[in-house]
């Protein structure tokens, strides 16, 4: 059952604890990148038959499977990922910038150009579910900013299929290529490439601790859009707010992983009983009530904060990836918050219109890192280069100070490459 805490009565270690992997997973992870490095395509079909039971006679999704699985997607399906990857798409064309140029009167130029990277590689999970809405959410940005090709990669069914619902998500996405592998060999295939999957310039999407670590040891290598630990979520309601709604909202993120954290702060004690009373009643008819009752168990919480304003201090110090607002005038409080992957406000915004729907990434900082780092976005598709123009009279003008710059550092090649420009007669021309 989930724990309800006074704020204030309690260490702040048993309120701002974060989740741990269950498992050191880091030399497991190590072995395979090395084999997949050394051994390519071998490795990943002797992997794919150990982990996902599935006997390949190729890795890449061929245009039969694709057609032939497209031809089994739910029409009415397709037609709601098509809106909602229309809504995803008017959002993040938002996020689109070009670069600038600054031409000064001495004869200096400086600028900025914007570009997008090459090639990317799009972790899809699969496991207990399947998650088509990861597929719009990571390549709709990358699309927008122009990203040459797309790559995906997934787990396949013991049959060696992949599930139709990501294929037809892939094509309303416009994904170039689909490879049927997961874990952490997958990400190891494209941070080195191997006979069949290409080497990408840069890794995003979700995935379990073996994924995670992976990406952290590849990094380097290639780029990556963040180390994503279980999700979370964080709703803040007052007196006012309905016990069934707040309790689904957790439950939402409770069913997605045992290691996911739900978290209420309210300001009032009577509504931390009654959500407690409802999720218990709530869990009992969830199909995935065994992940969500792990989840609630093992790092669910209810705080009882004095007022909204703590209410949202105790938010800010959590960082979450999801935020709820569950109030009259959720505005009110909206500045006020820090430290947040994606805000949810109001008594009917469920979290769950962000994963799937409204425009905004859900793709988001887990576990605190929601202080320091952001959503996904079409900025992680692109990448920055500047430049710079100096004339022959705007160096003069600046070259003692360049100098006196360079020999404070004691890098006298530094200083002498701008004098040398001025120092004799034949330099002059």
């Amino acid at each position: 059952m989930i724990r309800i805490f006074k704020y204030g009565e309690v260490a702040d270690s048993d309120l701002f604890a974060r989740n741990e992997p269950l498992v050191p997973v880091e030399k497991t992870v190590a072995d395979i990148i090395a084999d997949v490095k050394t051994n390519g395509d071998a490795a990943l079909m002797k992997y794919t038959r150990l982990f996902d039971k599935a006997e390949l006679q190729a890795l890449e999704v061929t245009r039969q499977e694709f057609d032939a699985a497209l031809s089994g997607v739910d029409a009415c399906f397709f037609d709601v990922m098509k809106k909602a990857a229309a809504n995803i798409e008017v959002f993040h064309r938002k996020q689109l910038r070009t670069g600038f140029s600054m031409t000064r009167e001495d004869g200096v130029v400086l600028g900025q150009k914007i570009l997008p990277l090459q090639k990317v590689g799009v972790y899809i999970p699969g496991g207990t579910a399947s998650y088509p809405s990861t597929v719009l959410m990571n390549c709709i940005p990358a699309r927008l900013a122009g990203v040459g090709e797309l790559i995906l990669v997934t787990p396949p069914s013991p049959d060696g299929s992949i599930d139709p619902n990501i294929l037809a998500a892939a094509q309303v996405a416009g994904a170039d290529r689909i490879f049927k592998a997961g874990g952490a060999q997958a990400i190891a295939a494209l941070a080195y490439g191997t006979e069949s999957v290409p080497r990408v310039d840069k890794i995003v999407g979700p995935g379990n601790a073996y994924v995670a670590e992976a990406k952290k040891q590849v990094f380097g290598l290639v780029a990556i859009d963040m180390i994503a630990g279980p999700s979370d979520i964080l709703v803040i309601a007052d007196e006012g707010s309905n016990p069934e709604f707040v309790a689904a909202d957790m439950l939402s993120q409770a069913e997605h992983d045992e290691n996911a954290a739900a978290v209420l702060v309210t300001d009032s004690a009577a509504l931390a009983e009654r959500v407690r009373a409802e999720i218990e009643k709530q869990l009992e008819a969830l199909p995935r009530r065994t992940i969500a009752r792990a989840s609630i168990d093992k790092h669910g919480k209810i705080i009882v904060a004095a007022s909204l304003r703590q209410a949202i201090e105790i938010s800010n110090r959590l960082a979450p990836e999801h935020l709820e607002i569950c109030v009259d005038n959720p505005f009110d409080y909206l500045d006020s918050v820090t430290n947040a992957g994606s805000v949810f406000l109001g008594r009917y915004c469920p979290e769950a219109l962000g994963d799937y729907y409204a425009g905004p990434n859900h793709t988001l900082p887990t576990s605190g890192t929601a202080r320091f780092s952001s959503p996904l976005s079409v900025d992680d598709f692109i990448k920055k280069t500047s430049y710079t123009y100096y004339s022959k009279e705007a160096l003069s003008n600046v070259s003692g100070d360049i100098a006196c710059f360079a020999s404070k550092e004691g890098l006298d090649a530094h200083a002498r490459s701008v004098t040398v420009r001025f120092g004799s007669p034949e330099n002059e021309k």
